[in-house]
């Protein structure tokens, strides 16, 4: 199998799609976070000291997602079109999930920054309620579908 980010003298590269057609693409990625009861209810009822979590979560995520270029060394730019959150909560487990879409018309495709987005929004979660539990668990941060390319879809089974 070829790497596609590495030259014909193994050095790294950044893949050039400058032949690609632009199509439309969408990815969404998800997440979890667990925490302690305490947390959980802190964020329910508003209550952390530093503000909002959920909604400055989510901003965080739009914020991540498009950055991605600046902090994965072989991601393109994109001109980004959508970007959408959603957070699911879940009182039996203490956790809650986030969702992150993104779309664009490219040459690439947006499951990078679907997955930073993810990563930034459950990240700044832990960060905003971390004085009530450092215990707290993030996982299973997955790619859950992709449209567009020259490989099509994908959905997580």
């Amino acid at each position: 199998m070829n790497l596609t980010h590495l030259d014909e003298k193994n050095h790294p590269k950044m893949v050039d799609v400058s032949a690609k057609d632009i199509s439309s693409r969408e990815a969404v990625a998800s997440g979890k976070i667990y925490m302690s009861e305490e947390a959980f209810k802190t964020i329910i009822e508003n209550k952390a000291k530093k503000g909002p979590v959920l909604q400055t979560a989510i901003t965080a995520a739009i914020m991540g997602a498009k950055q991605t270029s600046n902090i994965i060394p072989m991601c393109h730019p994109l001109m980004i079109s959508k970007i959408q959150a959603r957070i699911e909560e879940n009182q039996q487990e203490y956790s809650f999930k986030l969702y992150i879409s993104v779309k664009c018309e490219g040459k690439t495709g947006v499951e990078m920054e679907s997955l930073t987005g993810v990563s930034i929004g459950l990240l700044t979660i832990y960060d905003m309620i971390k004085a009530i539990d450092k215990s707290m668990k993030i996982t299973d941060i997955v790619l859950e579908s992709k449209e567009g390319g020259k490989s099509g879809k994908y959905l997580r089974s």
